[in-house]
């Protein structure tokens, strides 16, 4: 087997730990900012935060041309500091959570999966986590 791509994406968010953990895990919040540009969106999100709990997350083209589901099950959730979880085909993902004079640096460490181009994930990944950054500074919860 050969070992898996390693990608890491990291932002910081001008926003305390608290609130970068509650909208990085709510469902309601989630479908607000989980998508990479503004032609996708998460048209639904169910989210059983616990170590052994699932995550579901739709992804969808606004056009309708493509959607999928982005889900896992968790193996680590330690509060306000790390997230991770296994993906249905074994690959592996970590976000790591650090809080430093009220903002929280975010960094996501993935396997990367074999039919696209490990750049091409990274892009994508990290335009997400922009969003979310974006999202998470624009509001009040």
């Amino acid at each position: 087997m050969t070992q898996a791509t390693r990608i890491t994406v990291e932002a910081t968010a001008n926003a305390p730990v608290e609130k970068v953990w509650k909208v990085w895990n709510t469902p309601s919040d989630i479908m607000q900012w989980n998508a990479p540009d503004p032609s996708w969106h998460s048209p639904s999100s169910e989210n059983d935060l616990r170590v052994g709990g699932k995550f579901k997350h739709r992804m969808e083209a606004k056009d309708g041309s493509f959607g999928f589901d982005f889900e896992g099950v968790y193996e680590t959730v330690e509060l306000h500091k790390e997230i991770a979880y296994t993906m249905p085909d074994g690959r592996k993902a970590t976000t790591l959570f650090t809080s430093q004079n009220g903002k929280t640096h975010v960094a996501t460490t993935f396997d990367a999966e074999t039919e696209n181009d490990p750049e091409f994930q990274k892009q994508g990944w990290q335009a997400i986590l922009d969003n979310f950054v974006n999202y998470v500074e624009s509001t009040n919860s």
